[in-house]
């Protein structure tokens, strides 16, 4: 299903966040939620609606790397949270992407059906044209199992060793 831009508060909030991944989320940082030695987590003010709770992380071992990550569903059901994993795949799939001075670039992602079996499925999206601010940005929805069946979306830094 072609899905155009802004179709959606999922693609909202997703531009929202991608747009500020160049500044590290700063200018959506919201309150401190919990610090550690080298970590900390804030509430991100850009929520998708319906979501449990949206999150930006930062740690500084060994380099910074800066994480958003929000927990869009979460259920004890497998089918559910298929079907809401298979839904935010198909809202974010083809999304066009605008940040200020750079050209528009589409997110695309190889859908995988998750396994009941296999406790975790992620499926990572790929930028294309990706512009060098983003370079390092990672797009990924994952569904995991631990207790219960948890559908997330997260931008964050795509770690280079």
């Amino acid at each position: 299903m072609a899905q155009g831009v802004f179709n959606n508060q999922t693609n909202a909030a997703l531009q929202k966040v991608i747009e500020d991944y160049p500044n590290r989320f700063k200018n959506i940082k919201g309150d401190l939620l919990k610090e550690n030695s080298g970590s900390a987590d804030y509430r991100s003010k850009v929520q998708i609606p319906g979501s449990l709770n949206c999150v930006i992380s930062q740690a500084s071992q060994p380099a910074t790397v800066t994480n958003w990550k929000c927990s869009v569903f979460v259920t004890s059901e497998y089918d559910k949270a298929r079907q809401k994993f298979q839904e935010l795949y198909d809202q974010i799939s083809n999304t066009i992407i605008r940040i200020k001075g750079q050209k528009p670039f589409i997110l695309n992602g190889s859908y995988t059906t998750p396994d009941q079996e296999n406790k975790t499925t992620a499926i990572r999206f790929q930028m294309t044209p990706a512009p060098e601010c983003v370079q390092n940005l990672r797009v990924e929805i994952s569904m995991c199992y631990n207790e219960d069946w948890e559908v997330i979306l997260s931008v964050n830094d795509q770690l280079i060793y």
